[in-house]
């Protein structure tokens, strides 16, 4: 039985602007849309009862009735839980659960963990020296390299000004750029790069202030930045989870939001007439 969800992603480009309002409505809420009439969907969605009626057809259908039919089988057929009757078949289902709900509870326990151990007095340092900065030169290299991107992509939607380093070349080039009024922002984790070292070494020669956002107080680069936020996780394991890294990266653009609103609603302000007007964005 193909799924509701996958019916609505195959048809969705073909439906018309009221219907796709409709389907993603019915998505989002299919228990509760299972027993509602076509009238009190569209009312939900604002639109009309035909409308809701349509996309029924649209989507295969023979009409509303049989579409909700169709959805409250599914409800029935997931809270049933119904796999091969092949025990070994089930055995393995079990397993992947297991799994699954092992890694979500370690993700849990060190967000937990992370949460509990933080230094706000420095969180707040932190954020502090990333809104009084002139620049923002920002490093994350192998496991490293995606949580600086991501954090490199929300702090520059907040100021101007920011800048990732390359994966190769430029480096010292725009280390160059630098000055005491600048920060370098390093997020290091297992295993550490020689090359983040070198570069973390060579930036505190010039003076320019350090951030490290790392596993641990003791870690390479933790061990010589000014300021050093932790995940504290086990930098033995040979799983990495990036959660916590993102998590303290989310604090620190939460500050920032709270301590510059002024600046940063301006900036994106003007970052929204931009994607307006060259239509960078699907709406």
């Amino acid at each position: 039985m193909k799924s509701f969800e996958t019916i609505i992603k195959e048809k969705y480009d073909t439906l018309s602007p009221g219907q796709k309002k409709v389907a993603k409505y019915l998505i989002e809420k299919l228990d509760e849309s299972a027993f509602s009439t076509a009238m009190m969907i569209g009312r939900k969605v604002e639109v009309s009862e035909t409308t809701v009626i349509r996309l029924s057809y649209a989507l295969g259908f023979n009409g509303f009735s049989e579409m909700q039919n169709y959805i409250q089988q599914q409800i029935v057929n997931k809270s049933l839980h119904p796999f091969s009757s092949d025990p070994q078949v089930e055995r393995k289902e079990e397993e992947h659960t297991s799994l699954f709900t092992e890694i979500l509870e370690k993700e849990i326990l060190s967000q937990r963990q992370t949460n509990h151990q933080l230094n706000e007095t420095e969180l707040w340092k932190v954020v502090n020296e990333l809104i009084n900065a002139d620049r923002i030169f920002i490093l994350g290299m192998g496991a490293s390299y995606a949580p600086a991107h991501w954090f490199s992509f929300q702090l520059h939607s907040l100021r101007d000004q920011v800048t990732l380093c390359p994966s190769t070349g430029e480096i010292y080039e725009r280390l160059g750029d630098l000055s005491e009024r600048s920060v370098l922002f390093i997020i290091s984790f297992p295993r550490y790069s020689k090359e983040t070292l070198h570069i973390a070494e060579c930036a505190k020669k010039q003076g320019i202030p350090l951030i490290c956002v790392t596993d641990r107080l003791l870690s390479p680069i933790g061990r010589i930045a000014d300021l050093t936020l932790t995940t504290e996780e086990d930098s033995e394991s040979a799983a990495y989870s990036i959660t916590p890294a993102i998590l303290l990266l989310d604090f620190i653009i939460a500050g920032m939001k709270m301590k510059d609103s002024h600046q940063i609603q301006a900036r994106q302000q003007k970052l929204e007439e931009l994607y307006s007007n060259y239509h960078v964005f699907i709406e």
